[in-house]
């Protein structure tokens, strides 16, 4: 029974926020992913607040219009360029440690004059959490209980299972895009094919015409003139 109330305690600390402890400090960021139209020979930028210390990974994927590229490139809040990529059809970036501020993330489609993309981009954070917040979790457990359980064990497989939930959810989210990119390319590829095929039905059609108006205008020629 002791150690089923320690689990709880634990799991509700981990879970629940905390209230009337210490200071508030800033909500965490999210992950955010988000998938938009870039028109043709447009350029886009998008903005991302990023805290000092962390881990940000950049992951991209054009799953839509022709050719499949598009010029990507990701600034510090200092205005450093640290990635630059020219007519890629995805990417992966990470950037770690972090400083303070708002990444510049931009996607450039100049390059083309007809077609438009359809671009999907995912941003992940990994926050790095102070040594206080990370251990607070040991004082709702009664000293008691933690000389029948092994808490530091719980604390691993708890933080074990939610890393590989969460690697899990960012897995998914980019199959989800490889599908959508392979289905609008299969769309693509079935509107040329039946484009194609129409044009050679028609073709095939038009010399078949061709081909009987010159054998009656063949036998009408060689019929013999009346005396």
């Amino acid at each position: 029974m002791m150690a089923a109330g320690a689990a709880i305690a634990l799991a509700l600390w981990l879970l629940l926020p905390s209230v009337g402890v210490g200071e508030a400090g800033p909500p965490p960021i999210q992950d955010g992913e988000f998938t938009f139209l870039l028109p043709a020979g447009r350029k886009q930028c998008f903005y991302q607040s990023a805290p000092a210390n962390a881990s940000l990974e950049t992951e991209y994927q054009v799953i839509g219009g022709a050719g499949l590229d598009v010029d990507f490139t990701l600034e510090s809040p200092q205005g450093v360029l640290l990635v630059s990529e020219s007519r890629k059809a995805d990417g992966v970036h990470t950037v770690e440690p972090t400083e303070a501020g708002d990444y510049r993330l931009c996607f450039d489609n100049s390059f083309s004059t007809i077609s438009e993309k359809l671009v999907f981009f995912e941003l992940i954070f990994d926050s790095f959490q102070d040594e206080e917040e990370v251990e607070g979790w040991a004082e709702a457990v009664e000293p008691e209980e933690m000389l029948d359980v092994k808490m530091e064990d719980i604390k691993e497989s708890i933080e074990t299972m939610r890393t590989r939930l969460e690697r899990s959810i960012q897995m998914l989210t980019l199959l989800r895009a490889f599908e959508a990119r392979d289905r609008n390319l299969q769309e693509d590829n079935l509107e040329r094919v039946n484009f194609w095929s129409a044009a050679n039905v028609a073709v095939l059609l038009l010399v078949a015409v061709l081909q009987v108006c010159t054998l009656k205008r063949f036998f009408h020629d060689k019929r013999p003139v009346p005396t």
